[in-house]
């Protein structure tokens, strides 16, 4: 009969109803109480560095396209998420035409260049803010009081922690009540949104639980061997862009491992730079820099961490 005839065809074989433009509007919908909690701190000055931040993106991602003649991706939102997660993780007080330029190297030099999406081997919003650090590094690490509009400058909880000895109450970093870029400030937020991406199973588990648990034991370790030179595991994992790197960008699914047990590695290298830095380095912040360098030997740990083929012993048949 028909109904027992054997269909034969090429693979994929399972489908999921998850695609690109999905999961991109899914992490946006993640990145609300982050956003939300930016404008409520910081005001216009958030509302226009994520503008300009995500047309610098929009822009450039269509202008390469239109000019290669490829088809374009703007409907997919890869370039707005790519925009926004950048405004996350810059200074309130940014001028606008540096967030713009963010955005264009961000898709240009930080996607484009590799093939577009799903072949870039760094995180591209990461890799913008690596960029605009190195060519105006006073403007990146100049920072505003919550509220404010004006020039008045401050430091963050991991400045004052580590140069100053001063612990920020944990219930302002929690709320977000504190100076830093504009989406890391307000750990409540980030975590809804990490909860939300969780549920959705947008991202993976293994990375941000490896990134912060790394960090955690790493404090507390510190802590217990010197309470009065090294910060409390808690106030390590409040602090800084911590949250935002462990659940939006480390997670990023195309420069992070395919395989649980890299996703693992992946997980915990960020963890120990980001504390070597934290500890050890002249920045008070390590966040950025231990997912770019990790972002680097992805390709080692998939080779290093590919499960053994079905019926294959020792790599051999």
């Amino acid at each position: 009969m028909d109904s027992e005839r054997l269909t034969i065809n090429v693979s994929p074989h399972i489908f999921s109803p998850m695609d690109t433009t999905r999961m991109m509007k899914d992490v946006l919908k993640a990145l609300i109480p982050a956003v939300i909690a930016s404008l409520y701190f910081f005001r216009w000055q958030a509302f226009g560095v994520m503008i300009s931040s995500i047309l610098g993106c929009v822009i450039t991602e269509y202008a390469i396209q239109k000019l290669s003649k490829k088809e374009l991706q703007l409907k997919n939102y890869s370039a707005v998420l790519t925009g926004l997660l950048l405004a996350m993780v810059l200074p309130p007080a940014i001028p606008l035409w540096m967030a713009f330029l963010g955005g264009v190297f961000a898709v240009s030099l930080g996607k484009e260049v590799f093939g577009g999406l799903g072949h870039n081997i760094f995180n591209p919003a990461l890799l913008a803010r690596a960029f605009l650090m190195a060519a105006f590094p006073v403007v990146l690490t100049t920072w505003t009081n919550p509220f404010t509009l004006d020039a008045v400058t401050t430091a963050t909880p991991l400045g004052l922690a580590k140069f100053d000895h001063v612990i920020t109450p944990y219930m302002s970093l929690f709320l977000g009540n504190v100076a830093g870029s504009i989406g890391e400030t307000s750990a409540l937020a980030l975590i809804l949104g990490g909860a939300y991406l969780l549920w959705k199973k947008i991202i993976d588990y293994r990375i941000p639980l490896a990134y912060i648990g790394t960090v955690m034991v790493f404090a507390a370790f510190l802590h217990i061997t010197a309470p009065d030179k090294f910060s409390p595991a808690i106030f390590n994992v409040l602090a800084g862009g911590l949250l935002i790197g462990a659940l939006f960008m480390a997670t990023d699914p195309v420069s992070s491992p395919v395989t649980a047990k890299g996703r693992w590695v992946f997980g915990i290298g960020c963890g120990l730079i980001t504390m070597i830095i934290r500890i050890w380095g002249g920045l008070p912040e390590g966040v950025m820099y231990s997912i770019l360098l990790m972002n680097a030997v992805v390709p080692l740990i998939n080779r290093i961490a590919r499960p053994k083929r079905f019926g294959a012993t020792n790599g051999k048949k």
